[in-house]
């Protein structure tokens, strides 16, 4: 029974965490006023899956260069070893979406920093995003998504 219960810790069902993360500042590439803000290039709104899941998502490019994966207002379950992966397969509704994240290619970005708020995770440097369409909140444990949006450019 202890391990089932370590397993499938059903108490997290029960727990929120709340992350309130600021927009990361990146020093400016350049003396460029352009390249002073942090730009939006592609942004999702989250569907659910396994679990009521919603807020968006943005990719945003920093002055200087590097890119960040921003969670805004997500609000999902808590769950065991949850976390965020961005991918290349698409977005489906229903249980035919659920399983499909880590299917082709597809990067953790970590763990999920909490089940509600606003949260930063960053963008390997080596990473060609043009590769990438859709992020999800993923469940290693039993590999399923929580929810998950697709990326679009803006």
């Amino acid at each position: 029974m202890g391990a089932g219960l370590y397993w499938f810790q059903p108490w997290k069902l029960w727990q929120d965490d709340t992350v309130r993360e600021a927009l990361p500042a990146a020093a400016p590439a350049g003396p460029s006023p352009t390249s002073a803000a942090p730009r939006t290039v592609a942004e999702g709104t989250f569907i659910s899956h396994e679990h009521a899941t919603t807020g968006t998502v943005k990719l945003i490019r920093l002055p200087d260069g590097s890119h960040t994966l921003r969670l805004e207002d997500l609000d999902t379950s808590n769950g065991p070893d949850l976390r965020v992966l961005i991918t290349d397969a698409p977005v489906k509704e229903g249980t035919a979406g659920w399983q499909v994240f880590d299917d082709g290619k597809h990067v953790s970005l970590g763990k999920l920093k909490g089940n509600k708020g606003d949260q930063n995770y960053e963008i390997p440097a080596a990473l060609d995003l043009a590769e990438y369409s859709s992020v999800s909140v993923w469940c290693d444990r039993f590999d399923v998504s929580f929810g998950a949006a697709a990326l679009k450019a803006v």
